[in-house]
């Protein structure tokens, strides 16, 4: 835990298993769950370059062996001897500089560069769907123009409004509304776009190379038309918002609207890509149903046909899915190319294309928020926490680019995150390949102090060096590299280095248990899990996770051989079959009864949290409040329910105050109004309290329900409980509740676990 306080890192194994065929015994590989720009109090920052190894080109560190005499230091990746450069000639064991001294595993770096180039400005460009009914089209409107007086006064702004065609507004033609109009049904290239919005009538068009923004063959004129600074342009913009009607195309009764999505955004690509390539750019697309129209359209526009489900996706009958998808892909190519990010929001009842639109918000690091409609909480709230800097700012950062350095005998397999392969093969790179793989460094357009990545390592050593040589280098070195753009627009470089202990061999498994991280190694099974059902033909999820913790199990538990009796784990381990329990019956491994939409939504939230977060989401947090005493922890079990109590869970995307059937009554009769039941006043508000602090810190916001016993709403809190009594077991509780379902509860499961693991 104090770890993770220090460098923002946890690893499901802190004692490394040292070879290759200990590390596949082990089951949960070698992987460190990382936040790279996580925020700390008093992170030093240094005004001057950083000093790099010339052969490895890792960076000096706390663990790196300084000879103050020589004036040398040895990597302690490669064992190159380096010389220290004249402006270090002052070192002494007394007078060390920061990056040395032993609590510093993590520090930034800070290029001042020349002074002349200025910071470059933060660009919004608004992609708004206007095919939605006024009501909805309404509530975006007051929405967004909250946002735009919430913008930073030097940021760029632009905007392009979608439905059967594409419009890209010139905000900077201040006399009248000026729009240039493209087909929806039809892709754009950059080069027709350009000469479409005139950006060649005062100065020829230069005849070779590639047209990149005011240094390359733009002037700074013709860009200022389509992206202006929020102060000059706010009149402008919020006269084209408020002026903004529905689509007029006329909707036949048995059709969907016509809406080309995939052409707005690529649009809004090329014109990015145009006008300020490399800088932080993002697309914010505010997306009110499917797209039937153009290159990346999902469904056709025959309402008889209904959006792709689950089952369609796995007998291969949904017709534009792969389409779709390959569009996609090839838009965050380019977007991974210019540096440029893709938010999404996405407010219908229906579905609007998140899995499909999954690839191009991933890769560049963009935002998501899938709620009902634009007038809901989840929507209005999160949209106005990316903007708001105040206690809980995101800390929108942009241009990453993420590096990784290891001892040799360790190689990376990949990342399962928000972040795109950069392609820079190398000796550290693996042959497997996890997630965004095959490369030591990754672009992360996008990036926040919450962004977490997943690295998944493995031991490439045979077998055990003798013991002599083992007792002097038993230590593996990891160091990874944040190269970002702050958002006070300087150039930052984040170093984190950190050493593991590595163990083989015979009485090797008393250290790896002493080391395991049991809430880390559930989070990368999630992740893991939820990666492979997306890419492998024919996955079975509970038959791989089942088999995986009876591995687990079988190899980390105490037991005599065919004694389930005797079974037990040691407390490093125990609460590991609760965690993966509950995975097997969470929104991520099961897709039943969750649109291919939210399924994708889930698990690209999950592929950006930390640790802490990403645990609520497998195995949500039930807190219970009553008379008796105060709030307290409960069991994520049917039992929990009384009538007298009031539950609050929180599941990460909902958080639900369940109140029991008595104190339901008791709030409808109105007790809490009267003055001498202020202690049931009382005992009411402090859920809500809590719930409001949880809401506060968290983005997206979360769903918040209020729901009584018996009520319809209680299934958002029945659906997350252990059915430890359902409808047929015998013992009911009076005041409790039973659960219709046929699912195992987790005594069941721990049961056959065990009898299954002593084998």
């Amino acid at each position: 835990m104090d770890l993770e306080a220090q460098d923002g890192v946890r690893m499901a194994w802190n004692v490394v298993p040292g070879t290759k065929q200990e590390g596949s015994n082990c089951v949960v590989p070698i992987s460190a769950i990382y936040t790279p720009i996580k925020h700390y109090p008093n992170l030093p920052v240094l005004p001057y370059a950083p000093l790099r190894c010339r052969t490895c080109r890792s960076i000096l560190n706390p663990f790196s062996i300084v000879d103050f005499a020589a004036k040398i230091w040895i990597c302690p990746f490669c064992f190159q001897r380096n010389h220290f450069p004249p402006h270090y000639a002052s070192i002494s064991d007394d007078n060390l500089p920061a990056e040395l001294f032993p609590q510093y595993t993590t520090i930034e770096y800070e290029s001042l560069g020349d002074k002349s180039s200025l910071p470059l400005p933060p660009v919004f460009m608004f992609v708004v769907d206007t095919c939605i009914i006024e009501e909805e089209m309404s509530y975006l409107k007051s929405a967004l123009s909250q946002a735009i007086d919430l913008l930073p006064d030097n940021s760029l702004v632009g905007l392009i409004t979608f439905g059967t065609l594409v419009h890209v507004h010139e905000l900077g033609f201040a006399q009248i509304p000026k729009t240039y109009v493209f087909k929806g049904s039809k892709d754009v290239s950059k080069d027709q776009l350009l000469d479409q919005l005139n950006f060649f009538l005062n100065k020829p068009k230069p005849t070779a190379g590639v047209i990149a923004g005011a240094r390359d063959g733009l002037s700074s004129d013709t860009i200022a038309r389509f992206l202006l600074p929020a102060s000059d342009c706010e009149f402008a913009l919020n006269s084209v918002l408020e002026e903004l009607q529905k689509d007029p195309w006329p909707i036949p009764p048995d059709q969907r609207a016509t809406r080309c999505t995939g052409t707005a955004l690529s649009i809004a690509a090329n014109l990015l890509g145009a006008c300020v390539p490399g800088s932080g750019a993002r697309i914010m697309a505010f997306v009110g149903g499917p797209s039937t129209d153009g290159p990346a359209a999902i469904v056709s526009k025959n309402l008889s046909e209904p959006i792709r489900s689950h089952k369609d996706l796995d007998k291969d009958s949904a017709p534009y899915y792969h389409k779709a998808v390959k569009f996609y892909d090839t838009l965050s190519k380019q977007l991974v190319h210019q540096g440029h990010v893709l938010d999404l929001f996405a407010c219908a009842l229906d579905q609007v294309g998140v899995a499909e639109l999954k690839v191009a918000v991933e890769k560049t690091g963009g935002l998501v928020v899938l709620a009902e409609s634009f007038g809901h909480s989840v929507f209005k709230d999160s949209l106005r926490r990316v903007f708001h800097s105040e206690d809980y700012d995101l800390g929108l950062c942009s241009n990453g680019i993420f590096e990784i350095n290891c001892s040799k005998d360790i190689k990376v397999q990949g990342i399962i995150g928000p972040c795109a392969s950069l392609e820079k093969k190398g000796p550290l790179c693996s042959d497997t390949v996890v997630g965004q793989g095959n490369t030591s460094a990754w672009k992360m357009c996008g990036l926040d102090k919450a962004t977490t990545l997943c690295l998944i390592f493995e031991t490439v050593k045979k077998d055990i060096p003798d013991a002599t040589i083992q007792s002097t280098s038993n230590q593996f070195y990891f160091q990874f590299l944040t190269y970002y753009q702050h958002n006070s627009g300087q150039m930052r470089l984040r170093v984190t280095t950190l050493s593991r202990r590595w163990v083989a061999g015979p009485g090797s498994i008393q250290d790896l248990i002493s080391g395991f991280d049991q809430e880390a190694a559930a989070v990368v099974m999630a992740r893991l899990v939820s990666f492979k059902m997306e890419i492998e033909a024919e996955f079975d999820p509970i038959r791989w996770l089942d088999k995986a913790l009876i591995h687990i199990c079988s190899r980390f538990g105490d037991y005599q051989k065919d004694s389930p009796s005797s079974f037990s784990l040691s407390p490093r381990f125990s609460i590991f079959p609760q965690f993966i329990f509950h995975l097997r019956r969470s929104q991520f491994v099961q897709v039943f009864n969750n649109s291919p939409d939210e399924t994708a939504y889930f698990r690209m939230i999950l592929n950006r949290e930390n640790v802490t977060n990403s645990v609520v989401m497998i195995q949500p947090s039930l807190i219970s409040y009553s008379f008796h005493s105060g709030p307290e922890p409960a069991l994520l079990d049917v039992a929990a329910i009384a009538a007298d109590r009031i539950l609050l869970l929180d599941s990460y995307f909902t958080v639900v105050i369940f109140h029991g059937a008595t104190i339901a009554q008791w709030r409808k009769a109105g007790y809490h109004n009267q003055p001498e039941h202020q202690a049931f006043a009382q005992l009411l508000q402090a859920p809500r309290d809590d719930a409001d602090t949880i809401m506060k810190e968290r983005f997206p916001v979360p769903r918040l329900v209020i729901c009584d016993q018996h009520g319809s709403q209680a299934r958002f809190l029945l659906a997350k409980l252990n059915p430890s009594a359902t409808y047929n077991s015998d013992a009911r509780i009076p005041g409790g509740d039973i659960i219709f379902t046929d699912d195992v509860s987790f005594e069941v499961f721990l049961d056959h676990l065990q009898r299954l693991a002593v084998q």
